[in-house]
């Protein structure tokens, strides 16, 4: 379009800031529309972005403009599953788009507590890499795909990013990188995975007092968490009226997470006192590790909002009759034709198919060592209960809710699956969901011959799930599937840091210490 017929473009069309005309990028489908001065940027210099992320970006700058967006938050996932970044303004969000952000590299250094596990200003912090040396930057890469506007922080959108090296490499330990891999390699073998979580928590109503000195943590040291109180009296599962308590939060946590595109299926009232519990429909593993994290993020400030306090904490004080569980639904399909893999044929009576028998094999073979994947907190071993619709040993059943890994449907159903039962809610979900895709192929590689199921799983003498945190980074350290799949740097790292939780557990003296002996010796 010449330049002096500007004028007759609609005023939605040149909305944009960021927006050109179509002469200006071509036509077709793989065309980037990008600015003059958007080439050369870190995205364009890397080529770190698809045609379909360069499309979502463009949208990304429309919504932005329509709505009048003032603050964009720029998040990456750490090693621990939770979001950490920077809020950008407005003004600033197309160069943010164009070249990232930075921030320091020793956040993927640090254990729950910010403490560094690694020396950061030595020359390779102490892990062979130099780009991390002296708490340098890693960038911040927004995956524009992932752009939400968040309906209960005001003019406010969010996006998730990719971690880069300065220099464009990758970063090894970014672990939403670490699922892409191995989903890259599943689909090498023909195969795509879909998932579906459950993910419980526990809802309290948050003391109104403002927020205390003693709240105030260091590294290595945190504060002493918010006084809290009850909102469910327990014991009644599903009860209607119970929920209807919560109503005011229902409401909102419904109106909040469909507002984000989130596939949320129910809102459930669980058996444990203040418990309850969400469920998402079934998508790609990509997609829903990523929906993981923002619907835990979205569930924790819109709670907070309205006086509550939601924690996916495993087993907090005051709700030991219950703990909470992520219990991670998992199935295979043909990357060719859709076939569903685990179904088996009609006719046989078994309930999986040959692949999914291999598959679930292979969980069980690896399972311990997955544990410090899919439990990786000190208290989330504290679940591990007989009789508790927790698992507490290696085995899988039929339709079982006590064993580690339930299996679902059979010949004919087309929602046949595993479920695996031994996940704590607060979970990275992209390394809960590659420990399981690790384990799995390698069972379907190596033709693993399935164990026989239980019908009684918490009496019978199957291996047992670790007992503590530094139980299963031992069991991990020692299975090498983990470090072919994902490299032995990466292990070393992620043991590390959980070591470094699980050693200031060991040297804190608890309340129960102190109860059983102060008065008696």
């Amino acid at each position: 379009m010449p330049e002096d017929d500007v004028r007759t473009v609609p005023e939605s069309a040149l909305r944009n800031h960021d927006g050109r005309d179509h002469a200006e990028g071509g036509g077709g489908p793989g065309a980037r529309p990008m600015l003059a001065k958007d080439r050369g940027g870190f995205v364009d210099r890397h080529d770190l972005w698809t045609d379909a992320q360069y499309a979502a970006s463009a949208q990304m700058r429309r919504v932005i403009d329509e709505i009048g967006l003032e603050m964009i938050r720029f998040a990456f996932v750490d090693q621990h599953g939770l979001l950490r970044g920077k809020t950008v303004t407005r003004s600033n969000v197309a160069a943010a788009m164009r070249s990232g952000i930075t921030a320091p590299s020793s956040l993927l250094l640090k254990d729950t507590s910010g403490k560094s596990v690694f020396p950061v200003f030595t020359p390779d912090a102490g892990l062979g890499v130099r780009q991390l040396a002296g708490a340098g930057d890693i960038v911040l890469v927004p995956d524009p795909t992932t752009f939400r506007v968040l309906p209960w922080a005001e003019r406010t959108g969010w996006v998730l990013c990719d971690l880069r090296f300065p220099d464009g490499s990758e970063v090894a330990f970014s672990t939403r990188d670490l699922l892409r891999r191995q989903l890259g390699r599943l689909e090498l073998a023909g195969y795509r995975m879909t998932v579906g979580a459950e993910l419980e928590l526990h809802v309290f109503r948050s003391d109104a007092a403002p927020f205390a000195a003693s709240r105030v943590g260091r590294p290595g040291a945190p504060g002493l968490p918010g006084t809290v109180h009850p909102t469910t009296p327990g014991a009644q599962l599903l009860h209607e009226e119970a929920l209807d308590g919560l109503d005011d939060l229902v409401q909102a946590l419904y109106r909040g997470l469909t507002a984000l595109d989130l596939p949320l299926r129910t809102l459930e009232l669980e058996f444990g006192p203040s418990q309850l519990e969400l469920t998402m429909d079934a998508a790609d593993a990509a997609v829903t590790a990523d929906a993981v994290v923002l619907c835990r993020s979205a569930v924790r400030q819109i709670a907070r909002r309205l006086g509550y306090e939601a924690t996916f904490m495993s087993r907090p004080q005051g709700a030991e009759t219950a703990s909470t569980g992520w219990h991670l639904h998992q199935s295979l399909t043909s990357a060719v034709t859709g076939e569903l893999s685990f179904v088996p044929p009609n006719g046989d009576a078994g309930p999986l198919s040959v692949n999914g028998k291999h598959y679930l094999e292979g969980l069980l073979t690896h399972a311990r060592a997955a544990a410090g994947f899919s439990t990786p907190t000190v208290n989330g071993f504290k679940r591990y209960q007989p009789y508790s619709l927790a698992p507490d040993r290696v085995a899988w059943g039929i339709d079982n809710k006590g064993a580690m890994v339930r299996v679902v449907g059979g010949a004919g159903d087309p929602a046949t699956r595993l479920e695996n039962r031994s996940g704590e809610p607060s979970a990275n979900p992209y390394l809960y969901i590659a420990s399981q895709l690790v384990s799995g192929l390698d069972g379907m590689e190596r033709k693993l011959e399935l164990r026989a199921p239980t019908s009684n799983p918490y009496e019978n003498d199957a291996e047992r799930l670790p007992r503590s945190l530094g139980e299963a980074v031992d069991a991990l350290e020692a299975d090498p599937l983990f470090a072919r799949a994902f490299g032995r740097d990466v292990i070393d790292w992620y043991a590390a840091i959980k070591r470094s939780e699980f050693d200031r557990y060991l040297t804190h003296v608890s309340d129960w210490e102190q109860r059983e002996y102060l008065g008696m010796f």
